[in-house]
């Protein structure tokens, strides 16, 4: 049974399909929205600007909130709650680190970063790194 539940989220179309699906299809699970703020760039990566913050916790907090708010509207038309978790540094590192905490990952197909062709060559596809990595199963919704 599955009863724990880890939902990566940006700001992409891919990840809001994802989260209704695991609210709708695992109707007992506990949920968690999880936003990864810091993605590498041939630069400085987000996560590096914020450390360059005066304040670096509402700098995290204005990143975060966008995701975090449309993933509770999401829930609340389905009358469900979601776990709101931030993660800094590469998005599929932090998935994968996480994932033993849980049953299983419901992870969009693609992520924000599709529509920038130069920071999908230096990232890389998130979805395809988690379902090949992850020790617990990964469903990819398209």
């Amino acid at each position: 049974m599955v009863s724990e539940i880890l939902v990566p989220m940006d700001d992409s179309e891919h990840a809001e399909k994802a989260l209704e699906y695991a609210i709708d299809n695992f109707p007992e699970a506990e949920i968690s929205v999880l936003h990864v703020i810091g993605v590498p760039s041939s630069m400085m990566g987000e996560a590096t600007t914020l450390a360059l913050e005066d304040d670096a916790e509402e700098a995290v907090t204005k990143r975060t909130d966008p995701v975090f708010k449309r993933a509770q509207e999401i829930a609340k038309k389905r009358n469900r709650e979601v776990t709101t978790l931030t993660g800094i540094g590469h998005p599929a590192r932090n998935i994968i680190d996480r994932a033993e905490e849980y049953d299983t990952i419901v992870i969009g197909a693609h992520g924000s970063d599709w529509k920038r062709a130069s920071r999908r060559f230096l990232v890389g596809n998130v979805a395809d790194a988690v379902s090949k990595r992850a020790p617990i199963p990964v469903i990819v919704v398209r």
